[in-house]
């Protein structure tokens, strides 16, 4: 029987190290950019006002159509004839981002509207917020939330992850969310880490 030499042994405990640092370092490499990498990038999205969304479009026109419409009559602030019913959507509720401190900043604005059709939409226009790993919108029951206990309130709802931290976005809100009731605090919150990286409070 061949015995192992004590080069033999020493290139064996070599391997052995080495598969080991591979087994702990690659995936803490590949941790570390998931959550550093938002630091680095911004994502801009930029969705349109969903003005048309619960409209009844004339036979003789298409959606593209009015809404080509209403954008140039926005734009020129002239009058454009449409045959469809003037049902503008109703702001309830509206407020500005802010930065939960120096390292996690956040402007922009924030509206929460009913739409012709009763649906709810909450509408950040002009969004700049610090970016960072799995960041969701939240929308808190607590009036100037500032922490986990708040954020996580009872009667929270989780409208889904930011689509990204600049831009004109829309949310849909649950039809069973009372805007009218409570003291309401859309937060842009950091799952992994429950950090707070901005705030708007809601106010008619």
């Amino acid at each position: 029987m061949n015995e192992v030499g004590p080069q033999s042994r020493k290139w064996f405990q070599r391997r052995g190290v080495i598969a080991a640092i591979l087994a702990v370092g690659i995936p803490a490499i590949a941790l570390g950019w998931w959550l550093l990498s938002p630091l680095l990038f911004n994502k801009t999205i930029v969705e349109d006002f969903p003005r048309a969304a619960a409209a009844q479009i004339p036979e003789d026109s298409t959606a593209e159509e009015v809404e080509a419409a209403m954008i140039k009559a926005e734009a020129d602030n002239s009058t454009v004839s449409v045959d469809m019913p003037e049902a503008d959507p109703i702001k309830l509720l509206s407020g500005a981002f802010e930065g939960a401190d120096s390292f996690h900043q956040g402007s922009g604005d924030v509206g929460a509207y009913v739409l012709d059709d009763g649906s709810q939409i909450l509408r950040f226009d002009n969004l700049d917020v610090t970016n960072g790993p799995d960041l969701h919108v939240i929308l808190s029951p607590v009036g100037s939330a500032e922490g986990r206990d708040d954020v996580m309130a009872s009667g929270y709802v989780d409208l889904g992850s930011l689509k990204g931290n600049r831009g004109n976005q829309n949310y849909d809100i649950p039809p069973e969310v009372d805007l009218a009731s409570g003291d309401w605090t859309v937060v842009i919150y950091c799952q992994p880490f429950h950090v707070i990286f901005a705030t708007a409070q809601l106010s008619s």
